[in-house]
């Protein structure tokens, strides 16, 4: 394994599940990884285009608030080391590692198929929600503006939208966000892990300093957005410590509700998490992984089930949920947020030649 800068992954790894064949970091520096300057190169990210069929998908989990949602990416180049969803990158015959990060795929068709769907006659309303899998305002969003024109869509329907995102990027939509808010179809929540840059900038390589994350929940606040932060994950001897922090400064920036989920190490980010203690936190590694296990039922890695998956359990559970209670009431956001309420009854099938049929 290698350190690579401005990367979260240490490598790549194998998914037996799919039958991914091993492979090294990554091609562009193959051949050169034992060269004169003795370091890989650094790794360029590219990015296919995907043609999916649909857009929306679907989900019956009874501990997530939604049941659809719409991922404009699949791989996140934030390059989040205990990122949930980067086994699904084995999907593509690629690895949940440095594959996940740098090997990125766009749905440039999202916004017309997401049309399509929204004027069919069975489509029943409901709020779609986005950045549940891979963040919609990771950097390609610059450029592609995918997720922009998925938002125009929605706004023009009156379709409600929940939005997770690590990225101050988010405030370049705030135009089309505010209206939509007004009619109380939108929230948007924030994920702020740390506010320590090197911590963050570890964990997190390639997403926005927490500060500018700090100012998106400011500036969408006073924008009239219902906005929210979630400290997911909380790393347990590595950010557990900011947990009163992390509520004061949202309160402070106008925040509704503060949440948090422990850490989860499903299917290949577990192997993938160790390595990475092993090489910015090595003194503190067994420590991390036996308060992890302990959360989870004691002597695995993750805990699978439904309600607790998201809650963690023993002491260590129960300790954070009461420092996070604490902290939540002495900063006047008791409830955790109020759990987002937004409109279905709005909800109009898109203008065209299908959605004027109905």
């Amino acid at each position: 394994m290698f350190k690579i800068a401005g990367r979260g992954a240490t490598g790549n790894t194998t998914s037996r599940r799919f039958n991914l064949p091993d492979r090294e970091a990554d091609g562009d520096w193959l051949d050169a990884q034992h060269g004169v300057d003795g370091e890989p190169s650094r790794l360029r990210t590219t990015v296919t285009i995907a043609k999916p069929k649909t857009i929306i998908s679907y989900n019956k989990s009874p501990d997530v608030p939604f049941d659809r949602s719409i991922n404009p990416f699949n791989g996140c180049e934030h390059g989040c080391i205990y990122c949930f969803a980067r086994p699904s990158h084995a999907f593509h015959d690629l690895s949940p590692g440095l594959d996940f990060e740098t090997k990125l795929f766009a749905k440039p068709d999202a916004a017309p198929l997401l049309r399509e769907e929204l004027g069919k006659k069975s489509y029943v309303c409901q709020p779609i929600a986005m950045g549940t899998n891979t963040d919609p305002y990771q950097p390609i969003e610059r450029e592609w503006r995918i997720t922009r024109q998925v938002i125009e869509v929605l706004a023009a329907c009156d379709h409600p939208l929940v939005i997770t995102t690590k990225s101050d990027r988010v405030v370049r939509d705030i135009d089309l966000l505010a209206p939509m808010a007004a009619k109380g179809l939108v929230a948007v929540a924030v994920s702020i892990t740390s506010l320590v840059p090197r911590i963050a900038m570890t964990i997190e390589p390639r997403a926005p300093h927490p500060e500018r994350r700090l100012t998106a929940v400011r500036r969408l606040a006073d924008a009239g957005i219902p906005t929210y932060v979630n400290m997911a994950p909380v790393i347990p001897a590595i950010t557990d410590d900011e947990v009163e922090a992390i509520v004061a400064r949202a309160a402070e920036a106008g925040a509704r509700g503060v949440s948090f989920i422990p850490v989860r190490l499903p299917w290949e980010v577990a192997p993938l998490f160790r390595a990475w203690l092993d090489e910015h936190f090595p003194e503190r590694a067994g420590k991390v992984m036996s308060i992890i296990q302990s959360m989870r039922g004691g002597g695995r890695d993750n805990d699978p089930g439904f309600f607790t998956r998201m809650r963690g359990q023993g002491p260590w559970g129960d300790l954070l949920r009461a420092r996070f209670l604490i902290a939540r009431r002495r900063h006047g956001i008791e409830r955790n947020g109020e759990k987002m309420q937004l409109r279905t009854d709005l909800f109009r099938p898109p203008a065209g030649p299908q959605g004027e049929l109905f």
